[in-house]
């Protein structure tokens, strides 16, 4: 755990508190225990004495009285103090994730080849630029309603989100996903158990009066669909598909990608999630990296797979791959998806445990994105737009778009 915490960056120190706090926790209830079966004894004791000795029985009974309370409220206390900190701790993270921090990823595979652009003759617009001439995307009039990084998604704009939802709904469906609408508001312990009140609570929109959260991701309400709950291992694996509104603030990005909708307070976001036996967590985790780059070959994008590092993992990854596509204005590879294994990390915390034969143990689960739509669509702009200014249809989108072949500039 102190390797794991050293890796990722964080406070190893905090692994020693831990343990402190859980010996006190330990002590305290042994001591406890011994005064709790002393206080019996006596109990037992005083209706048989009679003067002098029932007054001193009586006074040590007083005096014991005020030693289990302390003991409790110690052990209580210890307790509390064990499990804060534990909370802070992240998961253990896999032996073979590259060490290191944002720019220390390994690039696994490459798929597909970025256009040459200047071979073909024009130099490539921006996806903003792109939306505003296909009457697609408005974020003047977002920032002047909701602020700075918020957007309407208009006219074709709103017809291209709801195919690429379509799609990857029907995609995961294909595979065996089950589609899911889910709360985009959520309990504390929904949005603790699953990691987000950790090292990402400061991207979190909390609304104090409710006691309610907004979540970030539908892998949050997924995580927590069956809190509390034990799963017969014949059910197992359980997939679904979810579909929500996320909300983000985006704490410490001031200044990245302010133009246009690459990052952004509120989007929609179709989630794999999947439920399975611990031993064959990281098998799903190929096969959910594997959708992925289904889901993102058939948009025609190219793209390149990484091994997240270390200091870049979430608090509830042991490891997580991520796809990054070509932005051709950007000149670089950008994060469309990503997919983690969260081993018992989620499961432990939120109580999702397996009934196998006799034993009951927890499970794993694990999370992959299939369409951010926001930046899925600044993908497709900037990769597909052609000199003329209209923006070509991967043919996996057009049957959701009313079989358009092409995006075409609205008249001024």
């Amino acid at each position: 755990m102190r390797a794991s915490q050293r890796a990722r960056g964080e406070d190893v120190d905090i692994v020693d508190a831990l343990l402190s706090a859980d010996e006190r926790r330990r002590s305290s209830g042994v001591r406890f225990d011994e005064l709790r079966a002393e206080q019996k004894a006596l109990g037992k004791l005083i209706p048989k004495a009679a003067g002098d000795e029932k007054a001193e029985l009586l006074k040590k009974a007083g005096e014991l009285s005020a030693a289990v309370k302390a003991a409790d409220a110690e052990q209580d206390e210890a307790a509390a103090e064990a499990q804060r900190l534990l909370l802070g701790i992240g998961n253990l993270v896999h032996p073979d994730v590259p060490r290191g921090g944002e720019d220390d990823f390994v690039v696994l595979e490459t798929v597909g080849t970025p256009r040459d652009f200047a071979a073909e003759g024009f130099a490539p617009k921006d996806h903003l630029e792109l939306g505003q001439s296909l009457g697609a995307i408005d974020v003047e009039r977002g920032a002047k309603v909701s602020g700075s990084r918020f957007y309407y998604l208009t006219g074709v704009g709103a017809l291209l989100e709801l195919a690429l939802v379509n799609a990857a709904i029907a995609q995961a469906t294909a595979a065996g996903f089950t589609p899911m609408l889910t709360p985009a508001l959520v309990k504390p312990r929904a949005m603790e158990g699953t990691g987000f009140l950790g090292q990402a609570a400061q991207d979190v929109y909390h609304l104090d009066k409710d006691e309610l959260y907004l979540v970030g991701t539908s892998e949050v309400p997924l995580a927590a669909y069956h809190m509390d709950e034990i799963i017969d291992a014949a059910q197992l694996p359980l997939r679904y598909a979810g579909f929500s509104p996320c909300f983000r603030r985006e704490a410490g990005t001031y200044g990245k990608d302010t133009r246009g909708i690459f990052r952004v307070h509120q989007f929609d976001k179709v989630e794999m999630f999947s439920y399975i036996a611990p031993e064959e967590a990281e098998a799903e985790h190929a096969r959910l990296l594997e959708w992925e780059k289904q889901w993102l070959t058939s948009l025609e994008l190219p793209f390149q797979v990484i091994d997240t590092a270390t200091g870049d993992l979430g608090a509830s990854a042991s490891r997580k791959f991520d796809c990054e596509a070509w932005i051709p204005t950007q000149g670089k590879y950008r994060e469309l998806t990503s997919t983690s294994n969260c081993d018992e990390f989620q499961a432990r915390r939120l109580s999702v445990r397996m009934r196998d034969g006799k034993n009951v143990r927890p499970l794993a689960t694990l999370n992959g994105t299939l369409c951010a739509v926001p930046r899925t669509i600044v993908a497709l702009l900037e990769n597909h737009q052609q000199a003329d200014g209209t923006v070509r249809v991967p043919e996996v989108l057009r049957p959701y778009l009313g079989g358009r072949e092409v995006l075409e500039p609205v008249a001024k």
